[in-house]
């Protein structure tokens, strides 16, 4: 009998689709050596509501889920239809899987106590960031941030559980359905993407260790506010443009964050006049993504101070968020403490 050895295939005519998100999973478990396989888990629990939240995405223009659902959550904002869907699907893996002792959720006015015992972990979340683009087909996206509760586990669910900075965070992550959906997250070290193939039903490693770049030539703003701008956020604004940068703002926050973060850039959503405190949620969305813009070697603050250092006060406190190449960050920083003024350009 001849045995020949394996040979990789060389025809161009097959893909190696690489390392799946529970395999590589697994492979990371001795980086948390408190744990006992239930943070891996609750990976895997988030990756699957993803996959059911993208199945629904993808069909919402045939099975009339689109559009809004006819309420408002506790922002005051209209809820769309997949808002609700998405709120639903992630409640219901988080609740199932047994690692999650509570949840906030963006489309929830209270904490969710699940009245799980055993439960070690709280997960923030908003379920579906820039719903409003489903209708005309632009990226959404996920966004999650897990931590550790403070208190023992078995007794009931106190506010030290839940008002954590963000860098108590031991994980977090966004999922971003667009031309492809990716699932990027961080547990602290380091930050990777992967890629859902859709015929297999799986996460694969496509963007292992992500390292933003230090600095980038694209800025993220709305310009419709300039109106209620402060100064230094006008100015600054007026330097990109003499600087030739290129303006690109989707209105999907993830969509935005994930752009700069391969391509290198800036996002900022300042306060306003309108929205002195900013409009983005601290503990499930501008945290989260402050985690992992860090771990990737860029830079997130408020205007004054680090994201991740904010100790939150009430469950869906707002902020103002500048995130991305650390560079343009700190030229952006000199610009709203007036340190650089637009005579200066």
């Amino acid at each position: 009998m001849k045995i020949l050895p394996y040979q990789p295939d060389q025809s161009g005519m097959a893909y190696s689709v690489g390392t799946t998100l529970d395999r590589f999973i697994k492979s990371k478990q001795s980086d948390f050596p408190f744990a006992s396989g239930e943070l891996s888990q609750l990976l895997r629990d988030i990756a699957l509501a993803a996959k059911i939240v993208n199945r629904e995405t993808n069909r919402a223009g045939l099975a009339n889920i689109g559009g809004a659902f006819g309420q408002t959550n506790v922002q005051g904002e209209e809820q769309q239809k997949l808002d609700v869907i998405a709120n639903i699907r992630f409640m219901r893996a988080l609740s199932k899987g047994g690692e999650v002792c509570a949840i906030v959720s963006e489309e929830e006015d209270s904490v969710i106590d699940l009245q799980n015992g055993s439960g070690k972990y709280v997960v923030a979340i908003d379920p579906l960031d820039g719903s409003s683009n489903i209708d005309v087909n632009i990226s959404i996206g996920t966004i999650f941030s897990i931590y550790r509760r403070k208190t023992p586990v078995g007794s009931p669910i106190q506010e030290e559980d839940i008002m954590q900075p963000g860098k108590e965070q031991v994980a977090a992550g966004y999922v971003l359905y667009g031309s492809s959906t990716m699932l990027v997250y961080t547990t602290g070290f380091g930050v990777n993407g992967f890629t859902y193939e859709n015929s297999l039903g799986e996460f694969f490693l496509s963007h292992p260790a992500i390292q933003a770049p230090k600095d980038g030539k694209i800025y993220s703003i709305n310009e419709g506010s300039e109106l209620e701008w402060a100064p230094g956020v006008k100015n600054y604004v007026d330097y990109c443009k003499r600087s030739q940068y290129s303006a690109r703002y989707i209105g999907s926050l993830v969509a935005d964050f994930h752009r700069n973060l391969l391509k290198g850039g800036i996002y900022a959503y300042p306060s306003t006049q309108k929205n002195p405190n900013g409009k983005l949620r601290l503990l499930y969305e501008a945290n989260a993504l402050a985690f992992i813009a860090e771990q990737a070697g860029a830079k997130a603050t408020n205007g004054t101070q680090r994201i991740l250092d904010i100790q939150p006060e009430t469950l869906h406190q707002r902020t103002p968020l500048w995130i991305g190449s650390e560079k343009m960050v700190n030229e952006a920083m000199g610009f709203l403490s007036k340190k650089r003024e637009a005579v200066n350009l």
